[in-house]
């Protein structure tokens, strides 16, 4: 008989390692819980235009890897690629943008989907936590965000990992250098796509990872040569802060990221562990997005951090982190009569808040102490028809293997004196 497999590029997150996946979306997190930020949930999937036209159409992201789907009543929808157009959209629809101070922060947590050749740390399902802070153009936002990841990563106890940053100026001073990046492409020896995505967005160009394009870029004009003097007044703040804050950074004068929306400010953290699937997260500012989704001028800002490839760069550093056990109780009972009172107190443990399980099915006590074992538990639960006849329970410490009786009605308070 055939058993069904995970699809392609994706998999199953399972015990312990999703215990160890909770923990890392909980530091990730954790410096945007402290900073104002609330939480945002979106759809899965929402007009395949929201992203064609937000993230671009040059963009590999979109022409490539996008998963679309058309409804039955003729709606064409796609899989969200990425985060960032999605929160835009939220926050425009629900005009988060007119209730309050700006900017709008948010963070999120999910799934996004990607049809792309999977290999480790690329999968065709991968999880992220992202951040926004969207209708405030601020170099001390653009610096905000970068050292929050950064608190995130070293929380986790990474440091074989480099912050990348460059700026690729705005509406003002970007025209003159595509115009310049145009002509310098025009004498390459480029395939019809290539030349294709250089007539939407020349820029992209410069972020192709075939080595046969990269050698022909080693002399194209940098961006940072053309930036006006506000652009490059806004980014030696953001360095300046960054510096101020102890966050080192390498300056990437041909870092573009995957997507068209980015303005001024971008950013980049790669992992030495990783090999070629080097970027752990980044993000930028994307200052001309809300008004592309039919909004008002919002400037904003925001990153997205994988959670699959932290994890990877945690095993490629030979981080463990020190999880609590998911048991803290674990009850052994011996016989049924002895099941139903023990099944009784571990519910009234529970509701007390202690993490407490019990031996299901029919077990020797032998095997019943080696599950107990494997729980990890802290202490075991015993009883048999002789106990509960004298109104105990024998409580065995796993650590020390000291047991002592315990009277069931003191059980509870026992347990929470034992600080669990």
């Amino acid at each position: 008989m055939n058993t069904f497999s995970a699809p392609k590029g994706t998999y199953d997150l399972l015990p312990p390692s999703s215990a160890v996946y909770l923990a890392i979306r909980e530091r990730l997190s954790a410096p945007l819980r402290r900073s104002g930020y609330g939480y945002i949930e979106t759809p899965v999937f929402e007009d395949i235009k929201l992203f064609s036209r937000g993230v671009g159409e040059s963009t590999d992201i979109v022409s490539k890897e996008m998963y679309s789907l058309t409804t039955k009543g003729g709606d064409e929808l796609g899989l969200r690629p990425e985060g960032t157009a999605s929160v835009v959209r939220a926050t425009l629809q629900a005009n988060l943008h007119k209730l309050g101070n700006l900017p709008v922060k948010l963070w999120y947590s999910g799934s996004f989907y990607r049809y792309e050749r999977a290999q480790k740390g690329r999968y065709r399902q991968f999880a992220q936590i992202g951040a926004e802070a969207i209708g405030a153009e601020d170099p001390a936002l653009d610096a905000e965000l970068i050292i929050l990841a950064d608190d995130a990563f070293r929380s986790l106890g990474l440091t074989n990992y480099q912050l990348l940053v460059n700026s690729l100026g705005d509406k003002e001073c970007r025209p003159v250098y595509r115009t310049a990046l145009v002509d310098f492409l025009a004498g390459l020896d480029l395939d019809e796509d290539t030349r294709r995505r250089a007539e939407i967005n020349p820029l992209r160009v410069l972020d192709d990872k075939r080595q046969s394009v990269q050698d022909q870029l080693v002399d194209a004009p940098m961006l940072r040569d053309y930036l006006c003097e506000a652009c490059k007044a806004y980014d030696e703040q953001v360095r300046a802060l960054l510096t101020a804050a102890g966050v080192a950074f390498v300056d990437d004068p041909k870092l573009v990221r995957g997507l068209d929306y980015y303005t001024r400010t971008t950013f980049e953290f790669v992992h030495g562990g990783l090999g070629a699937q080097s970027a752990i997260g980044g993000g930028g500012r994307y200052d001309g997005l809300s008004e592309m989704l039919g909004g008002p001028a919002l400037p904003s800002v925001g990153w997205g951090l994988g959670v699959d490839r932290t994890f990877l760069a945690m095993e490629a550093e030979g981080i463990v982190l020190e999880l609590p056990a998911t048991t803290s109780v674990y009850a052994v009972a011996l016989g049924e009569e002895a099941k139903n009172v023990l099944f009784g107190k571990v519910t009234e443990l529970r509701r007390a808040g202690i993490a407490t399980d019990l031996a299901f099915g029919v077990k020797t006590i032998k095997n019943a102490m080696k599950s107990a074992d494997r729980s990890g538990a802290r202490f075991a639960l015993v009883a048999g028809d002789r106990d509960l006849a004298a109104g105990v329970v024998q409580l065995k410490d796993m650590t020390t293997g000291e047991q002592t009786p315990v009277e069931l009605e003191a059980l509870v308070t026992t347990l929470k004196e034992k600080q669990l």
